[in-house]
């Protein structure tokens, strides 16, 4: 009796194992787990859009005055004061500093999903129409044209229906100009 039951249950495993195993990810994902990213190919002001892990991940040169924009923010201004910094601890105010790593100020690294519903804040086209609107932060940063989410130059929210910030996925320098995300 006890052997039938040690039978069934090892062939109950064996059935279920192709099951359990088809929802691990396959190799493009894996692949994708990791990714190196050149900083010296993006501009001062420019950003590039990559794929990382099925989403596009922003990297951006911020100039000076973007900079100083972001630094400028009281934290009691913004709609989420938390950081979303993977590379932080949860819970770490979203100061200009704590979106960053390293203290590589200048770039900013970021997934480009909106927190509302998922959709892509634009930095390029709409700039013009996002620097017009009311209370908007005059000096640049992300537009969901979904639903109007406004984000700052430090990728944090700040008008709109979008709950939280920008999230900063996980990364380090490997150089000054090399960074490896993931």
């Amino acid at each position: 009796m006890v052997a039938t039951g040690a039978v069934a249950g090892v062939g109950a495993a064996l059935v279920a194992w192709p099951f359990i195993s088809q929802m691990n990810p396959d190799a493009a994902v894996l692949a994708l787990a990791t990714i190196e990213v050149d900083l010296a190919s993006v501009p001062e002001g420019q950003e590039i859009t990559l794929k990382w892990r099925g989403n596009p991940l922003f990297v951006r040169h911020r100039t000076k005055k973007e900079i100083e924009a972001a630094k400028s923010v009281p934290i009691a201004d913004l709609k989420d004061p938390d950081a979303r910094n993977a590379n932080l601890k949860s819970g770490d105010q979203a100061t200009d500093v704590n979106r960053v790593v390293g203290g590589k100020e200048q770039f900013l690294v970021m997934m480009g999903v909106c927190t509302h519903l998922g959709c892509v804040p634009d930095a390029n086209s709409s700039l013009k129409e996002f620097a017009v609107l009311e209370g908007s932060i005059k000096t640049g940063g992300w537009f969901c044209p979904c639903h109007g989410s406004q984000y700052d130059t430090a990728g944090r929210i700040r008008k709109g229906p979008a709950p939280e910030n920008l999230a900063v996925p996980p990364y380090k320098y490997l150089s000054d100009t090399k960074i490896v995300v993931g």
